[in-house]
């Protein structure tokens, strides 16, 4: 089926709809992986965006319900070079067209994603409008500039759980109402006890957690600091999300108030929170950073990391250069703040996804290194 992708500067790309009548309208964002695609489907960190894929064949693994990374698909609309409806793999259960058309989420392919991707990489992200039921250029473009802007919105959320979940057996266990929220939540066993502040959390993080022996309750973005120190955690993780992190105010000011609490430990939208509630400040990056192939410099050791992301906003790296914070990781193509430290307080963040969903596994590590602050903490008590 026809369809046209207006971008709010006026350039237009043709393209087809795979999945048949739709509409999208948001932030267009090219993702440089080759593979994972599912898990690129169904990160929150991709709220209010579509994504166009750089690699030019997608679709020819299928889809199955172990790599799904949320409950749904979270993109706008998924934008291709081509689509392979035919696919081949032990473990997949549907197509791809199969999955997005039962998330009635629009896919498009025949289109020129090479060429999206320069002009986005050359001007920057911004708004799209894709359509096959408006196919005048000049109303999809209007379409397109009528759209809000990614700056100054609120998207964690539209993405955090509604409700606080426990992680049982690989699946939530969402928390009866009425149940507290406080240390009667935990099982009494050996495992270290975490709290995860849900900005866009995906499984495989708590995953790993849980294989790092921690026992973990995931909690809304807005639960506040009083109900924190009533569930008395070992640490705190702050999880991945979409969006500007400026907006979320409430969620700074509660990581505020329990700076030196608890051990923290900091990812993607995580990163920015702890960045501005250290006093630092953020900003947008032109074309951001998404994929599994981001080249960062671990500065304790030198080492090159390969690594995961999926952001858009950054922290100033000047706004954190004071003696108590020490920066860790620095991002090879851009020179942007890829990982800081305090030196005081027991909190470590890094702006990509070490859980590696998809991805590689170079900063599997750092579920170690948070592991050993809690210990540390823990003996200091």
């Amino acid at each position: 089926m026809e369809a046209i992708l207006a971008l709010e500067d006026g350039r237009v790309f043709k393209c087809r709809s795979f999945t048949g009548d739709g509409e999208a309208g948001a932030e267009v964002v090219f993702n440089t992986g080759m593979s994972g695609y599912q898990e690129v489907l169904t990160d929150p960190s991709y709220s209010g965006q579509m994504v166009t894929m750089t690699y030019p064949l997608v679709g020819n693994y299928g889809v199955n319900p172990e790599d799904v990374e949320s409950s749904r698909v979270q993109v706008a609309a998924f934008l291709v070079r081509e689509y392979q409806e035919a696919y081949s793999n032990y473990r997949a259960t549907d197509s791809l067209c199969g999955y997005l058309k039962a998330h009635d989420i629009m896919g498009v392919e025949d289109l020129d994603t090479r060429a999206l991707t320069r002009h986005l990489r050359n001007t920057g992200a911004m708004r799209g409008f894709l359509s096959t039921r408006i196919l005048d250029p000049a109303a999809c473009v209007q379409k397109a500039q009528e759209l809000p802007t990614m700056e100054g919105q609120d998207l964690a959320s539209r993405v955090t759980t509604p409700t606080a979940y426990r992680w049982l057996d690989g699946q939530p266990e969402f928390l009866e109402a009425g149940m507290p929220l406080d240390r009667t939540l935990w099982s009494g066993g050996d495992r270290y006890t975490v709290v995860a502040f849900d900005f866009g959390i995906k499984y495989n993080i708590i995953r790993c957690l849980e294989k790092s022996g921690c026992e973990v309750v995931v909690v809304p973005a807005a639960t506040d600091a009083p109900t924190i120190r009533a569930m008395a955690p070992d640490g705190l993780f702050l999880s991945n999300g979409p969006g500007d992190p400026e907006p979320v105010t409430y969620v700074v000011e509660t990581i505020r108030d329990l700076l030196g609490e608890f051990p923290m430990f900091g990812i993607c939208l995580g990163h920015q929170i702890l960045g501005l509630a250290l006093g630092g400040t953020t900003y947008k990056l032109k074309f951001g950073h998404r994929g599994i192939n981001q080249p960062v410099q671990n500065l304790d050791n030198g080492k090159i990391e390969v690594t995961s992301q999926n952001h858009g906003f950054v922290v100033d790296i000047d706004s954190l250069k004071h003696q108590a914070v020490e920066i860790t990781h620095m991002n090879l193509n851009d020179g942007t703040l890829e990982g800081f430290r305090h030196k005081e307080l027991p909190l470590f963040a890094v702006q990509y996804h070490p859980e590696a969903s998809p991805g590689p596994h170079d900063a599997h590590y750092l579920f170690a290194t948070f592991i050993n602050l809690i210990k540390n903490h823990k003996s200091h008590a």
